[in-house]
């Protein structure tokens, strides 16, 4: 029997102080509700958990993200909505101005209110916003940048690059000369009285009219028959408002002295201008096709590639491609209407909505400019002749082109739906891996628990006895 070193107690108490390690542990897991709660519970464990957090609150942001979009692009809709209405309304005012039942009053009339609803088109595409973004007025369209045209609009189709288009001819007007100088012309005859049609729209030259006066009266009319005339040296000047196939000018007179009034060569004349001439190159598809109107051209190609633009004009009103400035006293100004027209197509535009959980896991969004110049709804004027039936066309573009742009939303819609459905299943699958390797098993730690406990209430016990023994020496001594 030892009493300096009690080997019992020693054994006892290193037992007791391992089930007192262990019931913390368990006590520990029990109250956090984790299996884990320090690295050298599972190193590998630790390290795999950690991962798995940020996945699964990356992919919380992304669905967030993704139902973020669907908001967007519902507020864009919502307003092409009533773009659309508004659309199908002028369209309806396009064909009871285009009954020859209304007069000029009643179709200027009609011409006001179409001017009001282009405005708030304008107004539509220029104040719907989301989060202080606007969404409809180009800014998240793709990025085709040229100086030489106007209104360039391209479809996501549209690969980054440079697009080159060569004018070999440009876009002309119908034009007449006549050889009158209206300004010193006598005043008009009996015999000279007569009716004069400039694209359909009514001169009435009566006796005694002044030179002055039957100019003002055909610079009237040829405004409404979508032409212009003016004083050009000792004459005149008609040319049409149209360029290429939208351009026609056709003078006519019910009168032959009238006609020799006014130099008419002859009672019945009809000019057209030309269609400009372009052929494509740099990265246009080798399949694209060339659609003009006037001076608005489109290209169109295979898998939805799509780009337009208008051309511009110099101060006289002729199509030209490239435009010269020399400096100097006297400084001038010359323009080119030949030439390559350049296109730089870039990749910038559109909104990204980060709808995964890593990087470049995104989706681009494009929303088209939806002015009314961007679907050329100035050029519509039902005052004109013909004017009511250029604008149903013009209009049945423009309907078609907001539906084309609803569709492509809906489509961005369904995606991000399915998007949120996977993201959300993603997110639940990888909670429960989470689960399995970092929440502790209740059951088994209470099992535990209660298997230390009465380990640590034997050991106590244990080690009361065996600081007992050295007694037991003493009472050797004692006898």
């Amino acid at each position: 029997m030892r009493i300096n070193n009690n080997i019992s107690a020693v054994v006892t108490n290193k037992q007791l102080l391992r089930t007192e390690g262990g019931l913390s542990d368990v006590m520990e897991r029990l109250s956090s509700g984790l299996k884990i709660n320090h690295s050298k519970d599972d190193p590998s464990g630790m390290a795999i958990s950690g991962r798995m957090k940020v996945q699964v609150a990356g992919l919380n942001k992304a669905t967030q993200n993704a139902n973020d979009g669907m908001s967007v692009i519902e507020t864009a809709d919502g307003a092409l909505n009533e773009v659309s209405s508004i659309l199908q309304r002028m369209r309806e005012l396009a064909v009871q101005a285009a009954n020859d039942t209304n007069s000029q009053t009643e179709r200027d009339a009609i011409q006001l209110e179409v001017d009001s609803l282009r405005s708030e088109v304008d107004r539509i595409a220029n104040t719907t916003e989301f989060n202080t973004k606007t969404l409809l007025d180009g800014s998240l369209d793709r990025k085709v940048y040229s100086d030489q045209v106007s209104r360039i609009g391209a479809s996501s189709s549209v690969d980054a690059g440079t697009y080159i288009v060569t004018v070999s001819q440009a876009a002309t007007r119908a034009e007449s000369n006549v050889g009158t100088d209206l300004s010193s012309a006598g005043d008009v005859t009996k015999d000279q009285a007569g009716i004069l049609y400039i694209n359909g729209a009514t001169v009435e030259v009566k006796e005694g009219m002044t030179g002055a006066q039957v100019y003002s009266a055909i610079r009237d009319a040829a405004e409404l028959g979508n032409a212009t005339v003016s004083e050009l040296g000792k004459g005149l000047q008609f040319k049409s408002q149209g360029y290429g196939n939208e351009s026609e000018l056709k003078i006519q007179s019910n009168n032959p002295a009238l006609s020799a009034y006014l130099g008419l060569a002859s009672d019945d004349e009809t000019y057209n201008g030309r269609e400009a001439v372009l052929s494509l190159g740099g990265d246009f598809p080798k399949d694209a096709t060339i659609k003009q109107e006037g001076l608005h051209f489109s290209i169109s190609g295979a898998n939805g590639f799509e780009m337009d633009f208008k051309a511009n004009t110099d101060k006289d009103g002729n199509m030209y491609v490239n435009k010269n400035s020399t400096t100097g006293a006297s400084s001038s100004t010359s323009y080119n209407s030949t030439g390559d027209i350049t296109l730089v197509a870039t990749e910038i535009g559109g909104m990204t909505l980060q709808i995964g959980a890593n990087g470049n896991q995104d989706m681009n969004v494009t929303i088209p400019d939806m002015s009314s110049d961007s679907m050329y709804l100035d050029t519509i004027d039902m005052r004109k002749v013909g004017g009511a039936s250029r604008a149903i066309s013009r209009l049945d573009e423009a309907i078609s082109y907001v539906s084309k742009s609803r569709a492509k939303l809906g489509a961005y819609e369904n995606r991000l739906e399915h998007t949120t459905d996977n993201l959300s299943a993603a997110e639940q699958n990888m909670t429960s891996a989470l689960s399995r390797i970092e929440d502790a098993d209740m059951a088994k730690e209470i099992t535990d628990y209660t298997k230390y406990n009465v380990l640590q209430q034997a050991a106590t016990s244990v080690l009361s006895q065996a600081n007992q023994i050295p007694q037991m020496a003493l009472q050797l001594l004692q006898k």
